[in-house]
């Protein structure tokens, strides 16, 4: 790893994350998709219907994780799944991971911040949810830009305070919890499986994938961490088993609460889950609330993090303008690239029009935006797995995918199955989502030979 010099050599950044810190940044990254975002699919494809596909979901991210890991620890690179792709395809097979994974990673946090403004909005109803979330995003950008083990430690500490309100949240719903309740209606809104069950699970994908969307963002503070080669892989490991179990908690205690489709298309199910057992003007649902905003904040504070060290990785190589690689000279971060990602989120959580698409909610459509991301770089970072097998057979692999080649097998088969279905139930923002992804092609090409320049001052 180069390190930064008076003569300008690549910028890099510090090695001082620790184990713990990086659990708390991978649970911390996904968290709040615990609190929000995955009972939409509960409107397409019911309670039961939901659970069948957040249980396929569940396995690919499982299996995915297994396989992520030993591209993570041979290539710990701030880049992440770019990386791995460009050492597999080259720099076009670069572009395209490291274009999907921005996508991915700068779309969820204004679906984040909504919610954030949401959960504010139950305690001050006279507080407008998008102004909060603008005002969500300057505190942690100002929290992301001032150092990344202070980053780190608020990270850890928010996703161990998440963690312990989803259990209280399970704990005091449990009384009043009735599995007659869950699975009323639960086979998209009839009480047995049919053949008209199965379109609503498909169409519920992305939102299960919202239980674990951005996990494989610790790949971006893999330069950052003490010991990528140890460190990560029981930061993977151990993060992805907690959030399976929250996740199937939630669900199932939400489900069982009350009359699950008043929580379908909200933004605050969990608070309104809660409210059916101890009434509106319970302690408990104020601290719910007020806790809840926890998880919300862990992941959105994770996820500036990851995008952040996306756009600096980027424009480090040349795929992005250069002047977004410049590196704090007091904090170590590249805090130009927070500030960029953010000026894109805001601008996302003021387009109503543009992106509230298809009758969906302008949430859902974020969500649904940053999965394609997501799943796009699922494929390409499997299919770099299996060519890097064979190109790179000597390649260091500190850890290698269990159960290969089955396990990445799986989650490529996953991951397409994902993307047909979505592109089926999502054409217009599969579209919007192309579109970004040509216009940053045209970027990737006119800028060629300035990356090519690049290399050769960087080699010598």
């Amino acid at each position: 790893m180069k390190s930064t010099t008076a003569s300008g050599a690549a910028p890099a950044l510090k090695q001082t994350l620790s184990t713990l810190q990086l659990w708390g940044i991978a649970v911390g990254l996904v968290i709040s998709g615990e609190y929000f975002g995955w009972s939409y699919g509960w409107a397409s494809a019911g309670t039961l219907g939901f659970t069948v596909t957040a249980i396929f979901i569940a396995a690919m991210y499982t299996t995915f994780i297994f396989s992520f890991t030993e591209l993570t620890t041979s290539i710990p690179h701030a880049g992440g799944p770019f990386a791995y792709s460009k050492a597999a395809f080259g720099p076009t097979g670069g572009y395209l991971a490291g274009a999907a994974t921005l996508i991915e990673f700068v779309f969820a946090p204004p679906a984040i911040a909504l919610a954030i403004g949401a959960y504010l909005n139950v305690q001050f109803p006279a507080l407008d949810p998008k102004l909060a979330a603008v005002g969500a995003y300057f505190v942690f950008m100002t929290l992301n830009i001032v150092g990344v083990q202070v980053a780190a430690t608020f990270e850890l500490l928010m996703a161990l305070l998440a963690i312990f309100e989803l259990l209280v949240f399970m704990g005091v719903v449990s009384p009043g919890f009735s599995m007659a309740n869950f699975t009323k209606g639960g086979w998209a809104g009839q009480d047995s499986f049919s053949l008209a069950s199965i379109p609503g699970m498909f169409a519920a994908i992305p939102f299960a994938i919202w239980f674990f969307l951005a996990i494989e963002g610790v790949a971006m503070a893999a330069e950052e961490a003490k010991e990528p080669k140890r460190s990560i892989p029981i930061a993977y490991v151990t993060g992805i088993l907690t959030l399976v179990v929250l996740a199937v908690g939630v669900m199932v205690f939400a489900g069982g609460a009350g009359d699950w489709t008043k929580l379908a298309n909200i933004n605050d199910p969990l608070p309104q889950a809660m409210k059916t057992i101890v009434g509106e003007n319970s302690n408990w649902l104020h601290m719910l609330v007020w806790l809840g905003l926890f998880g919300l904040i862990a992941s959105f504070h994770g996820i500036i993090l990851g995008y952040s060290r996306q756009i600096f990785a980027l424009a480090r190589e040349g795929y992005l303008p250069h002047f977004l690689a410049k590196i704090h000279p007091r904090f170590n971060t590249p805090h130009r690239a927070v500030l960029a990602g953010g000026v894109i989120g805001i601008a996302a959580i003021y387009s109503d029009e543009l992106i509230k698409i298809g009758g969906q909610t302008l949430t859902a459509n974020i969500v649904t935006m940053s999965v394609f991301g997501a799943i796009t770089m699922y494929l390409i970072s499997m299919l770099s797995l299996f060519k890097l097998r064979r190109s790179a057979p000597a390649m260091a692999r500190p850890f290698r995918a269990p159960f290969y080649p089955y396990f990445p097998a799986f989650a490529l088969f996953g991951a397409a199955v994902c993307m047909a279905t979505m592109i089926y139930y999502n054409p217009l923002i599969f579209g919007i989502f192309t579109g970004f992804l040509a216009l940053g092609y045209v970027f990737f090409l006119l800028t060629r030979g300035s990356r090519e320049e690049l290399a050769i001052y960087d080699a010598v």
